[in-house]
């Protein structure tokens, strides 16, 4: 019994070793919970109540940036776009109309330079950076408000 029971002993860390480093790896690699950009999206806004709103208080909540150029990040492609954001509350609107020079406006040019031509393509890729421009603009808003709905107002891209 003296001679096993240091082969028991190696053998069950082994066993445990193996078992910690096989949840971790899955975890890390196989977690069915990591979640698209629109699942992401959708989850950052679950808490906010939909509502219709009326014309004027649409007008009220949302926020314009007009007239964005830059470079995709094939350097061939160049894009002009306008969007329209509309946002939880107005005390939130009103923060984020003093940020958005200065930390929205250089959020979307970063997210247009890591898109390609054709991923700009269609309402699906339209889609997707509306959905990563809200999972990244939310977490930045001051006083804990949220980011609603992103629409694209103006689209245009241009082969240089």
């Amino acid at each position: 019994m003296k001679r096993m029971l240091p082969w028991l002993i190696t053998i069950l860390l082994s066993i445990t070793l193996i078992a910690i480093v096989a949840v971790f790896l899955y975890n890390q690699f196989l977690n069915p919970s990591s979640a698209s950009p629109a699942e992401q999206a959708a989850n950052s806004v679950q808490d906010v109540k939909p509502n219709q709103l009326s014309a004027d208080k649409r007008v009220e909540l949302t926020s314009e940036i007009t007239g964005i150029r830059t470079n995709l990040s094939e350097l061939n492609f160049l894009v002009q776009m306008s969007f329209a954001f509309q946002l939880d509350s107005k005390k939130t609107k009103e923060g984020f109309d003093k940020i958005k020079e200065i930390e929205i406006k250089p959020i979307i040019v970063r997210t247009l330079a890591d898109m390609t031509s054709e991923q700009m393509q269609g309402s699906k890729g339209k889609d997707e950076l509306a959905a990563r421009l809200l999972n990244t603009i939310n977490p930045i808003l001051p006083e804990g408000g949220k980011l609603t709905k992103v629409e694209i107002t103006e689209f245009f891209m241009q082969r240089i």
